[in-house]
């Protein structure tokens, strides 16, 4: 028994003298009855609790596993909350006047009191097996999914049949009989993460953003209470699934569902974690009955539809999507930079009538997840979203981008108290920190960087660890995960415990994630610096960077691991290659720099053009004297293989007597401009190159450099393709009135100082290679197999596969990632055969520029 926590009588007891209190509000019923015959109760509560059963429904469920107390607390204080603040916070009665809420406190009575009283590890109900054993765990004893076994002294033993067991009946036919559900939330510990319903197929469902995104949402809240961040994994193939919860038996009911796993222990200390577990799960819970409308199957808002992608820059996306014209419809378009991220206030980007949106001002190469939905202005309801669309914006003109992965034989763990530590590389998960069994653990992990160019100049990166369990990290806020950058030259043996701990690291990156910040299911990622990535391209050697992850090394008395557990991606404990380490860099290379010289010279002023000289001012009557100057682009590289990054002009001044405010602006104009005064006066200005000097500045600095701005590089870029010439003229400029005989020269007989346009360039493809050819599709094995022929180009890399059930996929990053590599065909190892599905096949070069996909459609027999 742990004080502070309520007996089953004592929440019974209390839910009673709340309907006292409260007859409008709140109903407490039975639903049945369990092996050992307590009642099981729900509670009802409603604004109006004679209207409830016809409002759209939360199903909340608690503590049908016995050990897992925090369902059954939270229950108690959620409807306690509730019902003392309803009469003076408008918003719950906006909500509760809306919507129904259901509560189970305590789905498990039984197997609860138990655990309190005789074996606080408890897990299943009590019912008397025929072999005199007890217990069925009653989150497997629901029909979807049924796993039928007959090990009855299991922890997961699910019973003889689905729905043997007295407390599961109950659930099952509450549910039946109230349609108006619309959430379900079954509470649980351990983990700190929302595991959402699933179908037991690999494809995302459609509404699988809708669940994702209630549990983003509701892990928001969360997080704005404690700082404590919450993950969202909904399990598909090859992990293993869990079959027959009480989960997927309310989703097959079309019930957006979820199990949320609460805290780091069964049995917390009450005052130090689970009331704060309790105070942060409050409004978490709250936001999940304001969408319980939004999901009422009988005032549904139509969700939209064809939401796609139709174009992609290095700084914008634009979006298109379909619906009916309806004159009280808008549309809510939510942006984040991570998946399964929420969608509220702080990222909703637009509201908008329109069935297009450009989103502009994004960062290059970086990947954004979009989420739309439609709401409704009179009634304020809002539909369900649409499938999340992710893209990857482009690199910039002078970018590259590279994702390496880590190579199997050089990643892996080692452990302090383990002497098979080599057997970890490659085949089992990265475990780090520290427990009783293993010790201090470590992982090491090597990726190969061969195809980094050797003056590439890095201008980001980030490591991307996918959390794969982190139930042995038990103790609230406690240690810290950080990632270091290992000097290979003091490296011995990376499968070495000794050899690990005790190697030098040049620069730990990024921030480092606190014990409250470790999740299951979102990918980690560290950010680093641009000195950090300095010093991670000079750590490379042999073509490899090696980075060591580290967690606390001691733990608390009385505790007996503070260990996570991240993806390798490799062998039978892994998700799949998609889930492996990955680096992912953002850069740039050194420039070569190309001096060119002018190819013609000329001052014109009213009265005359002067050839090979340049002066600028005004003349004898204050009409303005200009220099133009003209240079050829045929030196540079060819076009398509050649990207000009960087150019300015240099003039040097001789010597300046003028005292007068005069400046002088360089213009990029068209090179076909006629050389006659009249038409340098009306001439049309491609775009002012720099920013003006005034006399008063060549005083004191004879060399003046005019730099081209953003759109004059891309103009210049345009000219390169032709090989055409390029003009820029000189104009003075002055806010006096009236200015006569006054003018500066330029050097234009020294080598040194003469006018030179200089450019920087790299070598860089502007376009991607050809697309594949001869492309198939094809049942084999019982699997779907792709085919096709890749192009003969020898800037051709590889060919990336992505899926998508919903949409076509028209970035290369909007679906999941099947293949990616020089071969001729794949298979969607896990894919189901009777869904409908769309692949779409890219090919790419070193950039890298990514074809326009060749799409297929699947469509089952």
């Amino acid at each position: 028994m742990k004080r502070l926590y309520r007996s089953y009588k004592d929440s019974t007891d209390i839910f009673f003298d709340l309907q006292k209190k409260y007859p409008n509000n709140l109903k407490i019923e039975s639903i049945g009855q369990t092996w050992e015959k307590r009642e099981i109760y729900l509670i009802t509560i409603s604004k109006n609790i004679q209207t409830a059963h016809i409002k759209p429904a939360l199903f909340y469920t608690g503590t049908i596993h016995a050990r897992e107390w925090i369902g059954h607390e939270l229950a108690i204080e959620f409807v306690t909350y509730i019902l003392k603040n309803l009469e003076t916070d408008p918003m719950l009665q906006i909500y509760l006047n809306e919507s129904t809420v259901y509560i189970v406190p305590c789905a498990n009575p039984d197997g609860f009191e138990y655990s309190r009283n005789h074996f606080s590890f408890w897990r299943k109900n009590r019912r008397q097996n025929a072999d005199g054993t007890y217990g069925v765990d009653l989150n497997r004893n629901f029909s979807i999914g049924f796993n039928k076994t007959t090990t009855t002294t299991s922890n997961v033993y699910g019973g003889c049949e689905a729905f043997s067991e007295p407390e599961t009946k109950a659930l099952r036919d509450f549910v039946l009989a109230h349609p108006n559900i619309t959430i379900a939330l079954d509470y649980h510990s351990q983990g700190n993460v929302f595991f959402p319903a699933h179908d037991f197929r690999h494809e995302d469902t459609f509404d699988t953003t809708d669940m994702n995104t209630l549990c983003a949402n509701m892990a928001e809240e969360i997080r704005k209470i404690s700082a404590r961040e919450y993950g969202i994994h909904q399990g598909k193939p090859p992990a293993k699934l869990i079959g027959g919860s009480g989960r997927e038996f309310y989703y097959s009911l079309g019930i957006i569902a979820t199990v949320v796993e609460v805290g780091t222990r069964n049995i917390s200390d009450y005052m130090q974690d689970l009331s704060e577990n309790i105070k942060e799960h409050i409004p978490a819970l709250i936001y999940a009955l304001k969408e319980t409308d939004n999901y009422a199957k009988d005032r549904f808002v139509k969700r939209v539809e064809e939401f796609n992608i139709t174009h992609i820059g290095s700084n914008h996306v634009t979006l298109k999507w379909e619906y009916e014209v309806n004159e009280n419809i808008y549309f809510e378009i939510f942006r984040s930079i991570k998946d399964k991220q929420f969608c509220n206030s702080s990222n909703l980007i637009t509201k908008t009538k329109s069935l297009e949106f450009n989103d502009i001002n994004l960062t290059s190469n970086k990947n954004y997840y979009y989420n739309i939905r439609a709401v409704n202005k009179k009634t304020n309801q809002k539909s369900p979203f649409c499938p999340q669309i992710k893209v990857r914006t482009l690199v910039e003109y002078d970018e590259f981008s590279r994702t390496y992965y880590a190579n199997a034989k050089g990643t892996g763990y080692v452990a302090e108290n383990l002497n098979n530590n080599p057997k970890h590389f490659g085949v089992n998960s990265l475990f780090v920190g520290v427990d009783d069994d293993k010790g201090i653990s470590y992982a090491i992990i090597s990726i190969n960087v061969k195809s980094l160019p050797t003056n590439a100049i890095i201008k980001s990166a980030s490591l991307n660890l996918y959390p794969i369990n982190r139930v042995s990290t038990t103790i609230e806020k406690y240690g810290e995960w950080n990632v270091g950058i290992v000097n290979q030259d003091t490296m011995g043996d990376i499968t070495n415990f000794e050899d690990v701990e005790n190697l030098q690291i040049l620069q730990y990156i990024g921030q480092a994630t606190q014990s409250f910040q470790l999740t299951q299911g979102i990918w980690r990622s560290w950010e680093l610096s641009g000195l950090e990535c300095i010093t991670l391209k000079n750590s490379i050697r042999k073509d490899t960077i090696v980075l060591r992850v580290e967690g606390p090394k001691e733990l608390k008395i009385g505790r007996t691991k503070q260990m996570m557990q991240w993806d390798i991606g490799y062998g039978k404990f892994g998700f799949g290659l998609n889930y492996r380490p990955r680096l992912e860099l953002t850069f740039t290379v050194e420039p070569t720099i190309t001096t060119l010289y002018p190819k013609e010279i000329f001052t014109l002023s009213k009265a005359e053009i002067k050839k090979d000289e340049i002066s600028a001012g005004f003349d004898e009557k204050g009409n303005k004297i200009y220099s133009i100057f003209e240079f050829n682009l045929s030196s540079l590289p060819p076009y398509n293989d050649t990207m000009i990054t960087k150019a300015y002009f240099e003039l040097n001044s001789t010597k300046i007597y003028l005292k007068d405010d005069i400046r002088f602006h360089l213009e990029f104009i068209d090179e076909h401009l006629e050389k006659n005064y009249e038409s340098v006066i009306n001439r049309e200005v491609i775009q002012n190159i720099g920013y003006d000097v005034s006399a008063n500045e060549l005083k004191n600095n004879q060399t003046q450099y005019f730099i081209f701005d953003s759109f004059s590089e891309i103009v210049l870029n345009e000219k390169l393709k032709n090989k055409s010439d390029v003009a820029f003229i000189l104009k003075p400029t002055s806010a006096l009135k009236s200015l006569k005989n006054k003018k500066v020269s330029w050097e234009t007989k020294s080598a040194n100082l003469e006018p030179k346009l200089i450019i920087e360039h790299i070598v860089k493809r502007r376009f991607p290679v050809e697309k594949v050819s001869n492309v198939s599709l094809i049942i084999e094995n019982n699997k779907i197999k792709l085919s096709w022929t890749n192009p003969k180009n020898e800037d051709f890399i590889g060919v990336k596969v992505i899926k998508n059930p919903f949409r076509k996929p028209l970035s290369s990053h909007d679906g999941q990632k099947l293949y990616a590599g020089v071969d001729e065909y794949t298979f969607d190892d896990f894919g189901a055969i009777d869904i409908s599905k769309y692949y779409a096949i890219f090919t790419y070069d070193n950039v890298p520029n990514y074809s326009e996909p060749i799409i297929l459609e699947y469509l089952p027999k």
